[in-house]
């Protein structure tokens, strides 16, 4: 675990937390660098790790609504690893499932 100094922690942040890798890729364009969530969402991979409140039940349905208009045909997978939460912001998050046109496969960890 790394320490981060409480000046460059965001408010609300624990400053104690783990520090995930980037990854770095040749493009036509030079090169990018990707979190490790940037790089799954790139290949319609979702990951929910986390206790399902009204916060990140809205950061999965914007995610899912963004991927559907990307690309209404193509599959999406949903990962999940989450102790549960809100039944309301899991509901809101089957029916965004639901709605939306591709088909979404789920792999609960």
């Amino acid at each position: 675990m790394i320490h981060l100094p409480s000046s460059t922690a965001p408010a609300g942040m624990p400053t104690d937390r783990y520090v995930l890798p980037n990854f770095e890729e040749r493009t036509p364009y030079g090169y990018k660098r990707q979190d490790p969530y940037a790089k799954l969402f790139e290949d319609r991979i979702i990951f929910l790790g986390v206790q399902v409140d009204d916060a990140s039940a809205d950061d999965i349905m914007a995610q899912l609504l963004v991927l559907e208009s990307q690309d209404p045909d193509r599959d999406i997978t949903l990962y999940i690893n989450s102790p549960g939460g809100s039944f309301t912001a899991m509901t809101a998050i089957y029916d965004t499932m639901q709605y939306i046109r591709p088909e979404i496969q789920t792999v609960c960890l």
